[in-house]
């Protein structure tokens, strides 16, 4: 069902972006749009890796420097048949991980010195595995490209709106609205898709890192630890790639407390109290 939900949700965004390049000039419009989001989807998708891990100060490690991370992803990925991603630590207390690459070939998964301290075994092995769902998925290409459309939206909507007030026929006047429009609600419609597609995939990847383990009460037991690190512990991270962490890594600088339904439709994570309880429901067989 969250495979499901996240192929429409792609396929909104594209109609929308498609839609929104075609009311504001036309047939011309429309394709301006695609040209748009197949320039930006093929910068990113070759240059995502590189720039999160650049974001995240993240540092390549050899085997000698993490045993434990190295000995549980070469066996994750042999269990998954999967290439051994590159290992790489990101010097912080909060307890957090992340993965990246375009493909398994080319995968990277990043961990924080604060979550292998905080976490034992089967916990970190929980994480890790987790991680390796989103490479296996594809769901750091698939959140690329969903951040990827909703910034060449706004841009799109902009240069729209300049071109329109900067022009001399009196039609544009009502492009120029219509510009105004599209300028506003386009990039909020955008973002809350986005952020839609980024919470299903992490309920996909807890449930696949849970079947791979075998465990899904480690991997549960692992969240509500990284959840209070993460509420207590601030970690300086760039915004953009926040949503490749298994928890917000800003979560220490927002408001404390249970999420209103609208800050909920504007994260990047699903609630923790939801991640657990669906795991607790998958270990009791109930889902």
């Amino acid at each position: 069902m969250n495979n499901v939900k996240t192929a429409a949700l792609l396929g909104f965004l594209g109609a929308l972006f498609v839609g929104v390049g075609y009311l504001l000039n036309g047939p011309r419009g429309g394709l301006l749009a695609l040209g748009f989001a197949g320039i930006f989807n093929f910068g990113i998708y070759f240059f995502s890796d590189r720039i999160a891990l650049r974001s995240a100060r993240a540092k390549p490690i050899d085997p000698n420097e993490l045993p434990n991370v190295y000995s549980i992803v070469s066996s994750l990925a042999q269990r998954e048949q999967m290439p051994m991603p590159a290992i790489y630590l990101i010097d912080s207390p909060q307890p957090n991980a992340f993965a990246t690459g375009r493909s398994p070939k080319k995968a990277a998964v990043a961990v924080t010195t604060g979550i292998v301290e905080l976490l034992d075994y089967r916990e970190l092995e929980g994480v890790l595995a987790h991680e390796l769902a989103h490479v296996k998925n594809r769901d750091v290409l698939i959140a690329t490209i969903a951040a990827t459309m909703a910034a060449a939206l706004a841009f799109l909507a902009r240069m729209a709106l300049w071109s329109s007030i900067g022009g001399r026929r009196n039609s544009n006047a009502l492009v120029g609205i219509v510009g105004l429009v599209a300028m506003i609600l386009a990039p909020i419609a955008a973002a809350v898709i986005q952020m839609a597609i980024s919470r299903n995939r992490e309920f996909e990847a807890d449930r696949d890192g849970a079947r791979v383990t075998g465990s899904p009460l480690a991997l549960a037991s692992a969240l509500r630890k990284i959840s209070v690190g993460t509420a207590t512990l601030p970690m300086d991270v760039n915004p953009a790639i926040s949503q490749l962490f298994i928890a917000d890594p800003l979560k220490a600088f927002g408001s404390k407390g249970r999420q209103s339904r609208t800050r909920k439709m504007f994260s990047t994570h699903p609630p923790v109290e939801e991640r657990i309880e669906r795991l607790e429901k998958m270990a009791y067989g109930i889902s």
